[in-house]
């Protein structure tokens, strides 16, 4: 008995995990198909007896204002985490590599004070970030987003390439040195490949990290050409009425790249956590 309540406890748990996960989306998309009226009427309307498609018309639609605004903020949300992803995987690999590779003076200490950023909530650093960027000249340029986004992401991915670099033996590279290739290319083309999942883990962590980063682009960011999409969410809120099936489609719409990433990748992202996870 003890053997068979166990599983269905935790097939239990995990139902009402993915129930709790998925409800939300789930009325999201419920709330962007109904018309104005049905959205905010009560009691609700849990199924829409007449669903229509046009909050995501117009949306998507460059011949319409809102859809231009909308497709403008959308681009300058890729914009933004695909250039942070690839900056922040230039900088992470060889950084962790040296770590794990190296051996010098300070070496734990410097990983270490690496990690200690993310002792501290992100908003602990607004302030001083955004005076640096005013001195630097950076505030109202999306520049400024990319470089302070790379110091949040940074730590982690350079933790978790630091843990794949451990497990990857280092008796490759020495092989590799033998038959005449130099540190470089041993690098490019034996750990490189051997260490993709972790590359990968870091990507999806940094672009979601990006993606859904609110406060910052709020404070840094005050031209509405170069807003990002949460922020750009903003003006589906009037002061006497909110176009909610309209926010819910762009929500959802916002949603949509992170969600097909993580289950595109995930395999590689568990793989990353779990093989950094474990010293060989």
């Amino acid at each position: 008995m003890r053997r068979g309540f166990w599983p269905l406890a935790g097939w239990l748990y995990l139902g009402l995990l993915a129930v709790f996960s998925l409800l939300p989306m789930a009325w999201m998309l419920i709330t962007s198909v109904k018309t104005q009226f049905a959205a905010i009427q009560f009691p609700p309307e849990w199924i829409p007896s007449h669903p229509t498609l046009d909050a995501y018309a117009e949306l998507l639609s460059p011949g319409r204002e809102i859809g231009r605004v909308f497709l403008r903020y959308l681009l300058n949300s890729l914009w933004v985490s695909t250039a942070t992803t690839v900056l922040g995987v230039i900088v992470a690999v060889p950084a962790a590599y040296a770590f794990s590779r190296f051996r010098f003076p300070g070496r734990n200490l410097l990983f270490y004070g690496v990690l200690l950023r993310n002792m501290f909530p992100a908003v602990v650093f607004l302030m001083p970030l955004f005076i640096m960027m005013r001195f630097l000249g950076l505030v109202n340029t999306q520049l400024s987003l990319i470089l302070t986004y790379l110091t949040f992401g940074l730590p982690l991915s350079i933790w978790l390439l630091k843990g794949f670099f451990d497990n990857i033996p280092i008796q490759l590279e020495q092989a590799a040195r033998i038959d005449g290739a130099s540190r470089f290319k041993a690098f490019l083309l034996v750990v490189m490949p051997l260490s993709s999942p972790g590359i990968i883990a870091t990507a999806i962590y940094s672009f979601i990290q990006a993606w859904n980063e609110y406060v910052y682009a709020l404070t840094f960011l005050n031209d509405d050409a170069k807003l990002t999409l949460p922020v750009g969410l903003q003006h589906f809120f009037t002061e006497y009425a909110t176009n909610w099936p309209g926010l819910m489609a762009a929500s959802f719409i916002m949603s949509v790249p992170v969600v097909a990433m993580f289950l595109v990748l995930q395999k590689y992202f568990v793989r990353a956590l779990t093989d950094g996870a474990v010293k060989s």
